[in-house]
């Protein structure tokens, strides 16, 4: 039974990370294979695997809709010669790639994170590392292994907020559960730019170049904006909630980075007069433009600023979240198989917003709006295909515990059975099992509110801080961004690189359990002193 529970894990990993799939069609099988068991060996009645059939489908329309407003925002960035001018705008103040992935993919896309979540920060810094002269590979990879640390508090704490809704409700619990998050990353989080910078000069450098050389004189910066970043978030996590550590955490180290490019701290002279590229091109620092930066960036700050607003300003999300409400509830009338769609408060009609306004303010013109819509529309449907098909599998999964015979769900099967097992040492691997949740369901909200339960009542069992496990779940949870399927379909399909997510699992499944395990070894070291 344990085989059958673990295929939706297993497939995936075979048939894309293995036999190098694409998506579509390993996807497929995984997802037929997923139906049958479930039907024969989980005996899950016929209208519960058509309504998660059905809620899978609805389920890809908001996930497609993001997509729609980050495609259109890459497309209208090029049509008015913005992408150039934050090109630009990058290369003055570093043309190295190894400060620029720090700066856009850790830094930035944290911000985004905080703002925005549903894996929106990888669609959006992967298309603007390509335009600073990444390879797609390169910035996929890089901006899917960057979105691990701050989405342990994802949008404004939902991970913690709803992934631990049927834990606790507590603000105090939950908050607790937030220091403990950032004290644990403090020892592991503070890792991840140097993490960044050795796929970047390792997987990615000149064939002819010293990786070795490439990565150490970058060591001791790297080091300190992992650090400055994790002491940020430990401070806002203690000094304000827990709901506000993506946003201001990486917000604050945004300045402190850029001035310490500025002044030149702890960054060796060969970044300012010989800059490490991946590119044989000369990168050129002064393409010419009338536009300024900040007409450049007002999309990206109108999306930040709207964001931010939709999400902390309580009248106005109530507003969005109950008006064009396309949520589909009790689906073929089960309770828990629902599909959410707030769609004026979706990340995509915010995007999709900002495109509009950022078309008016950079080239005052609508004119290039729906012909570019139409090409975007036509350029996702392999993506649409890979996308339902993925969620059938991870839905049938998810709502496996509506069967005749009385088993748990799929995934709850799994944590028993390991938990049996594993018990006494537990705390190293409760990281991988949040791992596992998000690898399937793509979510770190629900992978925690899949596992959030079990996870207490384990630690119960073993005597273990109830704060310390969910917290390491948590942070598992966000490291499965990383190779989360649903994620690297729609990244890959903002560069065009659909057909390759198998190659794409491969190069971001090591940094996922490599932070994993990070996170456990803390977490025991933890229990020694608590």
């Amino acid at each position: 039974m344990i085989i059958v529970a673990l295929s939706a894990v297993i497939l995936p990993l075979v048939l894309l990370g293995i036999l190098n799939m694409p998506a579509t069609k390993g996807m497929s099988i995984s997802a037929f294979i997923v139906l049958l068991e479930g039907y024969f060996i989980w005996k899950m009645p016929v209208n519960a695997l058509l309504a998660s059939i059905l809620q899978s489908i609805h389920k890809a329309l908001p996930i497609l809709w993001i997509l729609f407003g980050a495609l259109m925002m890459l497309n209208m960035l090029q049509h008015t010669g913005a992408i150039d001018r934050i090109n630009s705008g990058f290369h003055s103040l570093s043309a190295d790639m190894r400060v620029q992935v720090i700066l856009v993919a850790y830094l930035f896309g944290a911000l985004i994170e905080g703002v925005s979540g549903f894996g929106t920060p990888a669609m959006v810094t992967a298309p603007l590392m390509i335009a600073l002269g990444f390879s797609p590979m390169a910035a996929v990879t890089l901006a899917l292994v960057a979105d691990s640390t701050p989405a342990a508090f994802g949008a404004v704490g939902t991970p913690l907020t709803v992934g631990l809704s049927n834990v606790s409700e507590k603000a105090n619990f939950l908050n607790a559960i937030g220091q403990r998050i950032t004290q644990i990353d403090l020892f592991a989080g503070t890792f991840m730019p140097l993490i960044l910078i050795i796929i970047l000069t390792f997987l990615f450098g000149k064939k002819e170049s010293n990786k070795v050389k490439d990565l150490v004189p970058l060591i001791p910066w790297t080091l300190f904006i992992g650090l400055v970043y994790s002491l940020l978030a430990l401070l806002v996590s203690t000094v304000v909630s827990y709901e506000f550590v993506s946003i201001l955490a990486p917000f604050a180290a945004i300045i402190i980075a850029i001035i310490t490019i500025k002044f030149k701290f702890l960054l060796p002279k060969d970044v300012f007069n010989n800059p490490w590229t991946t590119s044989t091109k000369e990168i050129k620092s002064d393409t010419k433009s009338s536009m300024s930066l900040l007409t450049a960036w007002s999309p990206y700050i109108i999306v930040i600023l709207m964001l931010l607003a939709t999400r902390t300003i309580m009248p106005l999300k109530d507003f969005l979240v109950k008006n064009v409400n396309l949520s589909w509830k009790n689906i073929l009338g089960f309770t828990q198989i629902n599909s959410d769609w707030e769609f004026l408060y979706s990340p995509g009609t915010l995007l999709t917003i900002a495109v509009l306004l950022g078309l008016l303010i950079q080239v005052k013109s609508l004119k290039s709006f729906l012909p570019t819509a139409k090409k975007v529309v036509f350029s996702m449907k392999s993506t649409a295909l890979a996308l339902a098909v993925t969620l059938i599998m991870v839905q049938i999964f998810t709502n496996s515990e509506i069967n005749s015979v009385k088993l748990p769900s799929m995934p709850m099967y799994i944590a028993e059975v390991i938990s049996k097992y594993l018990s006494s040492i537990w705390i190293v691997i409760a990281p991988f099992l949040g791992e596992l949740g998000s690898f399937v369901t793509g979510s770190t909200t629900v992978s925690t509110l899949t596992f959030g339960q079990i996870q207490s009542d384990i630690a119960t069992n073993a005597n273990t801080s109830k704060e310390l496990v969910l917290a390491t779940q948590l942070i598992g949870a966000a490291a499965g961004n990383m190779i989360c399927v649903h994620n690297i379909v729609s990244v890959s399909s903002v560069v065009g690189l659909s057909g390759q997510e198998g190659n794409i699992l491969r190069k971001t499944v090591v940094p996922a359990l490599v932070y994993g395990l990070l996170v456990g070894i803390v977490g025991f070291i933890f229990t020694l002193f608590i």
